[in-house]
């Protein structure tokens, strides 16, 4: 299975690419979020996608799906836990930021989810019910990215690792984050609680 390619863009159309990785061709479809943010990339140039691979018994082609970010990938991959939604129809529904979509969830904001492409009212309600109170995570991505070394030894590290690395928050304010998070609830115990913790208190702010 594949997780993660770093290649050449061989080709560009309107919902794909081509990655030429080791002289293979690999056709990897894009949510219309990442698909905009390549947009300076050329034909020719380097690329890295963290990959969503599916392949089942009704569908015995593979196909792979494209993400700029390890946490991106995760969202998508609870987005299609969802009744009703598959892998296909999700890569069609990704047409804003995953945090903003997150950030409806968490919200239940049935209108603002049925602007996604192909999510009707009724799908709308189903993702808030499947996914309401998971989202707090995915809601603090940032537009940038910038990479740092954390040290992981508990949970409440494994939530600094995920903000700085994946999330884009910049470790000073990860940390005083944190620190805030457990000031209003000592008695968070898992990394998902101190998630949704940090996240209510952005919400706060």
């Amino acid at each position: 299975m594949i997780g993660y390619l770093e290649g050449r863009i061989l080709k560009k159309e309107e919902d794909r690419i081509l990655v030429l990785a080791n002289q293979i061709g690999y056709e990897v479809m894009l949510p219309d979020i990442v698909m905009q943010s390549l947009k300076s990339k050329q034909v020719g140039e380097e690329i890295a996608l963290y990959i969503f691979f599916q392949q089942t018994e009704r569908q015995p082609k593979p196909v792979l799906i494209g993400f700029n970010l390890e946490v991106e990938k995760d969202f998508f991959q609870q987005f299609i836990s969802v009744e009703d939604i598959g892998p296909l129809k999700a890569v069609k529904a990704l047409n804003v930021p995953v945090r903003e979509i997150a950030t409806a969830i968490e919200a239940g904001q049935i209108e603002k989810l049925t602007q996604l492409k192909g999510i009707g009212r009724r799908t709308a309600q189903k993702i808030v019910a499947s996914l309401g109170g998971k989202m707090g995570k995915f809601a603090l991505i940032r537009p940038e990215q910038p990479a740092a070394e954390v040290t992981v030894d508990d949970f409440s590290q494994q939530v600094l690792e995920v903000m700085v690395k994946q999330l884009g928050h910049r470790p000073a304010d990860a940390k005083q984050m944190i620190a805030r998070a457990f000031e209003r609830n000592s008695a968070i115990a898992s990394a998902e609680e101190l998630f949704e913790e940090v996240y209510r208190g952005q919400n706060m702010d």
